[in-house]
């Protein structure tokens, strides 16, 4: 039950996408792709685009570094969420986090049943928290990503999405680290 409240601003949030794959190259990215066409219809900024392998380290690295960079707000990775021995999206996310969003995984799994059915079993999608940035992770494949936004997150980055969503309270994510 997504409600929009056209009495309120929409503020854009500046969001980064992060696809990984060991086989996809930038032009080979249709995830990514839709997830930049549909933030930017959206109204959001494109902060960051970039594309790395399935390997632990490397992932974690680019996901603290723009958590640390104060242009982006948000970060969306596509790829890596499965069971795999090679999927580490999760773990990266994970060794990143201050706060995990849990809903974020049961609601993705809400839609994907709807979709695939009991396929939704192997996606690991998650969200999480850091730095004052929101994180979350998408299975690779572009359905699913469009199913993330158009069901989910596109709401939530939304400041006029009544009764609540994620946009409104970020300025005060990280107000922990400001505290004396």
């Amino acid at each position: 039950m997504s409600r929009i409240d056209d009495t309120r601003p929409f503020h854009p949030v500046r969001i980064a996408v992060l696809a990984v794959s060991d086989t996809r190259g930038l032009a080979e990215d249709k995830s990514g792709d839709l997830l930049v066409e549909r933030l930017t219809s959206a109204g959001h900024i494109l902060a960051a685009r970039h594309i790395l392998r399935d390997e632990r380290a490397e992932i974690a690295a680019q996901l603290r570094a723009w958590v640390a960079d104060p242009g982006i707000d948000v970060i969306l990775t596509t790829g890596g969420t499965g069971l795999t021995g090679r999927d580490v999206t999760i773990e990266a996310h994970r060794d990143v986090y201050e706060k995990e969003i849990e809903a974020f995984a049961t609601v993705f799994t809400m839609v994907s049943f709807q979709k695939i059915g009991t396929s939704a079993v192997q996606s690991r999608a998650t969200g999480g928290v850091a730095n004052g940035t929101y994180l979350f992770a998408l299975p690779g494949s572009s359905g699913a990503c469009r199913d993330a936004w158009d069901e989910i997150l596109r709401w939530q980055l939304d400041y006029r999405h009544r009764p609540c969503n994620f946009v409104e309270i970020l300025p005060r994510l990280d107000e922990h680290l400001r505290r004396k």
